[in-house]
């Protein structure tokens, strides 16, 4: 199967100011520093990784929300980083974004049937009674009465904002959809109405995903694929049944056994790891989590780790491995 979305050798660096006035900055934050992924049409991606590890940027450089320092993402085969305005603005129409924050990401001041219309005044999608019925359509597609249409963000709760975001994100009959943590600012209960609203969503209308959350017990009834962050790179990806039942990765065995075992009298082994995350703006020579994992040897302090492939879909960032 080829894929929907092929990601090669993504980086984002941002320059650090010096504040001396007169003289280029030499720094820079590597916020995104080489990732390769691809995604294939009707899965769902998931992004894990501690906070800062540059998930949400990655998700913007997609999206082309931002530009990215080097790199190509390409959409059925078109590298979106080429492309000049126009064919870029059409392309867009299919990769939608659902935000964190459900009420950050609506405007206050416009009515939900005008924000859930704004995508098809932008790309100017039929006229105005044709754009009223498609909001009234999407509204109760997400579970909402299409006579809120009339009323303001602030009239919602947060689940029904962010039904409101996935109905706006649908619009344009998208195929990819990026899901940045959609569901961390919402209570526990109302996070399974909205998960189980896009695992129907992408049944009804073949959507791909790329989801990503740091619950990784959301990520695990969410996601085909899982990739693990760490400080810019994906240090593994493969099948969720890969992951949880058998990582490899070091920080991969940490991260995973912070995961509460469903029953509380069963034993677990917990690795805690030392120090802290290094800082993007000076990471570590080599491999980018030895100053961390307890396993390091020489190697890992002076040299990159290749991507090897253990099993036919699991490949992971790690010397330790060969």
């Amino acid at each position: 199967m080829e894929a929907l979305l092929e990601v090669k050798d993504l980086k984002k660096h941002f320059p650090v100011s010096n504040h001396i006035p007169f003289k280029k900055s030499t720094q820079s934050v590597k916020a995104v520093d080489g990732v390769n992924f691809k995604v294939y049409p009707g899965e769902t991606l998931g992004i894990v990784g501690e906070s800062g590890c540059g998930k949400s940027t990655m998700a913007r450089l997609v999206n082309q929300l931002i530009k990215p320092t080097s790199g190509e993402v390409n959409f059925k085969k078109k590298n979106l980083i080429e492309m000049d305005a126009r064919t870029l603005r059409a392309t867009r129409k299919k990769i939608q974004m659902i935000f964190q924050d459900p009420y950050a990401s609506l405007d206050p001041r416009l009515k939900i049937g005008e924000l859930i219309a704004e995508p098809l005044v932008i790309h100017n999608v039929g006229n105005k009674e044709s754009r009223r019925e498609r909001v009234e359509e999407l509204l109760e597609t997400v579970g909402l009465n299409k006579r809120y249409a009339a009323r303001y963000p602030h009239e919602f709760s947060g689940g029904q904002r962010q039904r409101i975001n996935i109905a706006r994100a649908l619009a344009l009959h998208p195929e990819l959809v990026i899901c940045d943590e959609p569901v961390s600012a919402l209570d526990v209960s109302v996070q399974a109405q909205v998960i189980n609203l896009l695992k129907k969503l992408q049944k009804e209308f073949n959507l791909t995903y790329i989801f990503i959350s740091h619950d990784l017990n959301v990520v695990r009834y969410m996601c085909d694929r899982i990739a693990v962050m760490y400080l810019g790179k994906i240090v593994e990806i493969g099948t969720y049944e890969e992951i949880y039942s058998n990582p490899r990765h070091p920080y991969t065995k940490a991260l995973f056994s912070a995961i509460p075992k469903e029953n509380p009298f069963e034993e677990k082994e917990r690795i805690i790891l030392k120090g802290q995350v290094p800082s993007p703006l000076n990471p570590p020579s080599g491999c980018s989590f030895h100053e961390r994992c307890p396993f390091a040897v020489d190697i890992c302090k002076t040299t990159v780790p290749k991507v090897v492939t253990p099993e036919n879909t699991h490949q992971v960032s790690c010397h330790l491995i060969n």
